[in-house]
């Protein structure tokens, strides 16, 4: 998955500046994402990509490089 289509996906759903994400921004922390941000983020990269993201997961994508490398792990 490349980086870029990510940060478009982020940048649409959080609404925040491009430059902003990094593969080290932390969602919370760097681009405000809240809970319900974060539920509607994870909905937007399933349709983008194709890949499920596991409930389970979600404590563990804390940055943007981190939602990169599971969408690379679990691509088909």
């Amino acid at each position: 998955m490349e980086f870029e289509k990510v940060r478009d996906v982020i940048v649409e759903t959080l609404s925040c500046e491009a430059d902003q994400v990094t593969l080290e921004a932390r969602l919370t922390e760097d681009l405000g994402a809240d809970s319900l941000a974060s539920v509607e983020l994870v909905m937007a990269l399933e349709e983008a990509t194709g890949v499920a993201i596991d409930d389970s997961e979600l404590p563990n994508l804390k940055t943007v490089g981190d939602i990169v490398n599971y969408l690379n792990a679990h691509k088909n």
